[in-house]
């Protein structure tokens, strides 16, 4: 072994690191984003006993000025608009959420009498205050496995079509790949469209098959239509494997294309509902998960496999997921660099 040579390379390789801006860019702000994000998800004060939504007529703050039970401590109190009295009684029944309080005219709550942590939070309610109208629901509880088998199914998904495209794009131009396909009629779209295809049949084979051997070794719950959730694989696929098709549509640096594509990815895992759900998080963080993708294919996932949503119940997010799809490509086909230089 030549010392002189190896220390050359080495020089090298630093030199282009460095020079790289873009990329040293990210590889700063990137664990600086994930530490403050983490910060603000799991920061604060210790978490919670107990999660209880609140209707109210008036947007004033959930204090006990509003209701006594209200100024309890340990329990996460958190604004349930009108429209999603429904949505949230179902949440009641699956054990998602403790209790739910209803304080316009006359108060009245619902529990679920199967929940331990319900039968204690309703425990609190009664020694607060009395006069509340009781609301029963029944409903067998979503374990932490059933909620999780679509995150983790999801985050495989997103980690394949971003990386199985993005990356090997970006790569094929560095190595002069796509330049020699630039002589050829292919247009931007038509190479789009063929990465878009072949990296969606690997992706949903390797799906099914984790299913499969999944549902053989673990009792996960699936309500819905095996069919619909297989669509709905599909077009979420298809829209993740569009965007990291217009990440790599430009860029050059294999190494800048990995720090955008790990940019996308974990805010992704971290607010799409992969481990948790942000029920009760800030509004904004809310609005903000529902840009991404892969919220849209887990939240119908999830209403498929633990509701069993039909198609005019998901298709609101189908329909997202479809524009989003066609939006990433037409951006990644109109900006299309098929050289390195």
């Amino acid at each position: 072994m030549n010392l002189r040579r190896m220390l050359a390379v080495l020089q090298a390789r630093n030199f282009e690191f460095l020079r790289d801006r873009s990329t040293l860019v990210f590889n700063v702000l990137l664990p600086l984003g994930l530490v403050i994000a983490f910060a603000v998800i799991f920061g604060g004060q210790q978490r919670p006993l107990f999660k209880i939504g609140v209707v109210s007529a008036a947007e004033t703050a959930l204090d006990a000025g509003l209701h006594p039970f209200l100024g309890t401590r340990h329990v996460d109190f958190y604004r349930v608009p009108a429209a999603e009295l429904d949505d949230t009684i179902r949440k009641v029944e699956r054990h998602q959420v403790d209790l739910l309080l209803d304080l316009r005219d006359a108060p009245r709550y619902w529990v679920n009498a199967d929940s331990p942590k319900g039968y204690l939070a309703e425990k609190l309610l009664l020694e607060s205050a009395t006069g509340a109208s009781r609301q029963p629901v029944s409903g067998a509880a979503v374990r932490y496995v059933d909620w999780l088998l679509p995150g983790v199914l999801g985050m495989n998904m997103m980690f394949s079509c971003l990386f199985g495209v993005g990356y090997v794009v970006v790569r094929y131009r560095k190595s002069g790949f796509l330049r020699r396909l630039s002589a050829t009629p292919l247009t931007a779209m038509e190479f789009g469209v063929a990465q878009v295809v072949s990296r969606l049949g690997l992706c949903l084979g390797v799906s099914v098959l984790v299913y499969a051997v999944l549902a053989l070794l673990v009792d996960f719950r699936n309500d819905g239509s095996l069919l619909l959730l297989f669509l709905t694989a599909a077009i979420g696929a298809i829209s993740m494997i569009a965007l990291g098709f217009m990440v790599a549509a430009r860029i050059t640096s294999e190494e800048l294309a990995n720090g955008v594509l790990n940019l996308l990815s974990w805010p992704m895992m971290l607010l799409s509902g992969v481990w948790f759900s942000l029920e009760g998080a800030p509004g904004w963080l809310r609005i903000a998960a529902e840009a991404l993708p892969l919220t849209q294919l887990l939240n119908a996932a999830r209403a498929i496999m633990l509701d069993g949503a039909g198609l005019a119940d998901i298709l609101p997010r189908l329909a997202a997921l479809a524009a989003m799809a066609a939006l990433f490509l037409s951006i990644a086909a109109a900006g299309f660099r098929w050289r390195a230089d």
